[in-house]
């Protein structure tokens, strides 16, 4: 309807100034000088350039933890080797302690006063023994005292001196 209006008016006045009269209403010219063209993109792009601070902020602090993170790693593997190395010589050092030495004489004497054969429940009752310390003494008398599983009950075991 405007725009109806508009050649209406426009076809009163005079050809030259029809030609000027070609830009349309909606699109407003604007003249600015250089300093405020630069004050209005400096107040445009304030928020962007205070959020990549922020994430540059945030970038340095997870540097940081990186970097501690690693640190916490190296100290862990090297526990873990060490760990590792203790392990293994006390694997290789299947030697009985003194404390398994006496013990081991007094299984010893259990099974002699058997006749050679006891169930390793009944003898580990009679020692007084929690099951993996009895389980780490029988492992320490291997060339002494066999293990077989019972005839009439597979999951119980016999102890046999050799």
């Amino acid at each position: 309807m405007s725009e109806i209006a508009l050649a209406k008016i426009n076809s009163f006045a005079p050809v030259a100034q029809q030609a000027k009269t070609d830009v349309s209403p909606e699109e407003p010219i604007f003249v600015l000088t250089g300093s405020q063209l630069q004050e209005i993109i400096s107040k445009a792009i304030q928020p962007l350039q205070d959020e990549v601070k922020d994430l540059q902020d945030i970038v340095a602090n997870l540097e940081s933890k990186v970097s501690a993170l690693e640190a916490t790693q190296d100290t862990q593997a090297e526990n873990q080797f060490i760990q590792l190395r203790l392990i293994n010589d006390l694997r290789k050092d299947k030697k009985p302690q003194p404390l398994q030495k006496d013990r081991g004489e007094i299984l010893r004497a259990l099974l002699v006063a058997n006749g050679g054969k006891m169930p390793a429940k009944e003898a580990r009752q009679k020692m007084h023994l929690n099951a993996p310390t009895f389980s780490l003494l029988l492992s320490t008398m291997r060339p002494d005292i066999k293990t077989m599983p019972y005839h009439r009950n597979k999951s119980a075991k016999v102890l046999i001196l050799r």
